[in-house]
């Protein structure tokens, strides 16, 4: 072999058949588990709303929690709650 010397031909070669190998073992590994399924299925959700309803709705929950003069987190919690009809 012309201007590749015994000693350099070696480690080039481990490393081509350590990334083989590498590449085999990350094929192989197991797709991760599911999460079980929930016990109870919460209830249906209402069909989806349209953009208009949910502004009017952030409207609405926002106007009320102006009303109780709620700020910071439990502001932000009231709006939260407000928004999915609770």
């Amino acid at each position: 072999m012309a201007g590749i010397s015994g000693s350099t031909s070696a480690p080039i070669a481990a490393a081509v058949i350590g990334l083989a190998f590498a590449s085999a073992a990350f094929a192989q590994t197991p797709a991760p588990a599911k999460p079980a399924a929930p016990a109870a299925m919460p209830a249906a959700k209402p069909a989806a709303m349209s953009a208009s309803d949910k502004a009017a709705l952030s409207k609405k929950c926002s106007a009320d929690a102006d009303a109780k003069g709620l700020h910071g987190k439990e502001r932000k919690k009231f709006r939260s709650a407000c928004k999915e009809g609770k």
